[in-house]
């Protein structure tokens, strides 16, 4: 069963940049309480991802350096990759099928 994969700005290009299939990149943090709610749903949209794309997850606490680099002034902040890119970038919280439809979007492109 896959899992979001955590990421650092060691593991930032390996897993995102260079990455062949659309990836999504949740940047929080543990005492952000909407953050929190979010983790059910990515963890359900990994396990049935397959290869179809890849959930990550960034610790803004931890990793303040990157998420200044794409300018994220609230959490929880989704940024949709493709190709290497920035596609998409939503602040607060997404319904699980919308989360679906903007990668299944990027997968398709």
């Amino acid at each position: 069963m896959n899992q979001p994969t955590n990421i650092t700005s060691t593991t930032f290009d390996a897993e995102v940049v260079k990455s062949d299939k659309p990836v999504l990149v949740d940047i929080w943090a543990p005492w952000c309480g909407p953050c929190r709610a979010m983790a059910p749903l990515l963890d359900e949209i990994a396990a049935t991802a397959g290869d179809r794309f890849k959930i990550t997850k960034l610790n803004s606490d931890q990793e303040p350096e990157l998420a200044s680099r794409f300018r994220v002034r609230a959490i929880p902040t989704l940024l949709f990759f493709k190709d290497g890119q920035v596609r998409e970038q939503a602040v607060g919280t997404m319904s699980k099928q919308a989360i679906l439809s903007k990668l299944e979007a990027l997968a398709a492109a």
